[in-house]
């Protein structure tokens, strides 16, 4: 289980409403190691609701040069998109041009993140309103939230270069 923790948002932040990350990694496959994942979204208690929420987060992500849908985009090869990761101590820091955010990683998602030298990111819009910062969230919820068409669809999806304090 892992407990979401809360991202501050300085774009149209009553619109957007509250904005959580949840880190979670998969199971290793052979001689392959597990892929780290980490997922950025709303609550869906914003201002105008969860559709207003949803259309904040769609205009963010689509100002900071992502794409929704199953396009996989590679923020290495793309320096423009100014989205970064830092994974050190049992922390990951994501920075997005409009906002910041720290949680905890468990400690297998700190070194797949930092063998693979990148995580999964998906940015979705489809709020999460169980999903609280603080509470725990279960696998099989994760699971069943995670593999909605929907939300894969309404989502940006990116290969993000991991970053450490040590070279």
């Amino acid at each position: 289980m892992t407990s979401p923790p809360l991202a501050s948002a300085q774009r149209n932040p009553t619109l957007l409403g509250t904005v959580s990350v949840i880190p979670w990694a998969s199971d290793p496959e052979g001689d392959d190691p597990c892929t780290p994942y980490l997922m950025l979204y709303p609550l869906g208690d914003g201002s105008a609701g969860e559709r207003g929420s949803s259309e904040a987060m769609s205009s963010m992500l689509t100002s900071t040069g992502l794409t929704l849908g199953n396009q996989l985009i590679d923020l290495s090869k793309q320096p423009r998109i100014g989205i970064s990761l830092l994974v050190e101590g049992g922390q990951a820091v994501l920075t997005l041009p409009s906002m910041k955010v720290q949680c905890p990683v468990p400690s297998e998602w700190e070194q797949a993140a930092k063998a693979n030298q990148q995580v999964y990111f998906i940015c979705t819009t489809q709020p999460w309103p169980t999903a609280v910062p603080g509470k725990p969230v279960d696998e099989e919820t994760l699971r069943t939230y995670v593999s909605s068409t929907s939300l894969l669809e309404g989502s940006a999806h990116c290969l993000l270069p991991v970053r450490s304090l040590r070279g």
